[in-house]
């Protein structure tokens, strides 16, 4: 898809800050919110090779670093869209690191720059089809949520090992959970959505380590029933862009899963759980 023409989806001489605009789903994002007219503040490990206004360096496992560089981005304010959406698989560092990056880090990062979000602008995160069993989980993440020091909550973590499974589902469970939570107190006093996509397997370099390392072929195993393939980074970047723009005015603490039916198909039986397979050397 093209960004000519689309002007009215509302990014056109905005502020953007996201993290995780280097690679992947993040980079298409970063790319087309550039075609779109936005104004792209970075702050990731590597800087975005797509045209940015500003690069930070930033581990999202740090959490002193993360203060420090939102102390520096709020003064970009006002911000109109932030996109943390920054993220890693479990097999990288393991599944504490996994979560620390994708809630932990993620949710502070979140919460340093709000202040700095107008009234009325957007958040958009990254969930997973992984995460589409929070439901199942969902007393024990309403738990989990009361534990707002990052500190804390990676202690947590660390002392209760059994609630990490792969680190990963989890992490993306808890930023569905989050968002729905705060979407109220975001929208009744401030009138800012926040709002996750849930993506299937993206065909990027993330998906390509995750089969590398854990020896299952998601590729030529894992159920794709619209496409008959992985999505591109920058299909998923679109779904995230069209839910964020301001069209979408009435949607807030939703998670649009963008997984191909999947999610759905599993819930209802009209597809077998996936069953993967080490991929043949």
């Amino acid at each position: 898809m093209s960004a000519n023409g689309l002007a009215g989806l509302g990014y056109e001489g905005k502020t953007v800050v996201m993290t995780g605009g280097a690679s992947g789903l993040g980079e298409a994002a970063a790319r087309i919110l550039g075609e779109l007219g936005a104004t792209i503040h970075v702050a990731d490990i590597a800087e975005p090779k797509v045209p940015h206004a500003s690069f930070t360096p930033l581990d999202l496992s740090d959490f002193d670093a993360v203060r420090s560089t939102c102390a520096a981005l709020r003064k970009l304010g006002p911000i109109d869209f932030l996109f943390p959406i920054a993220g890693i698989p479990p097999h990288s560092f393991g599944p504490l690191h996994c979560m620390v990056v994708n809630y932990v880090g993620t949710r502070l990062f979140t919460e340093e720059m709000l202040p700095a979000v107008r009234d009325g602008g957007t958040v958009g995160l990254i969930a997973s089809t992984a995460g589409r069993n929070w439901r199942d989980y969902l007393a024990e993440h309403l738990e989990t949520l009361k534990i707002a020091d990052p500190d804390a909550a990676k202690a947590f973590f660390e002392a209760n090992p059994d609630k990490l499974r792969d680190g990963y589902s989890p992490s993306k469970e808890l930023l569905i959970v989050w968002a729905q939570q705060i979407a109220i107190e975001l929208g009744q006093t401030r009138h800012i959505r926040i709002n996750t996509i849930a993506p299937c397997p993206i065909d990027t370099p993330f998906m390509e380590s995750t089969a590398e390392n854990t020896g299952i072929d998601f590729h030529n195993d894992y159920p794709y029933p619209l496409l008959g393939r992985m999505a591109s980074a920058e299909e998923q970047a679109w779904s995230l862009l069209l839910l964020s723009s301001p069209l979408n005015a009435s949607v807030t603490g939703a998670t649009l899963f963008t997984d191909q039916g999947l999610a759905g198909g599993w819930l209802t039986g009209a597809l077998a759980p996936p069953s993967y397979r080490p991929r043949q050397s």
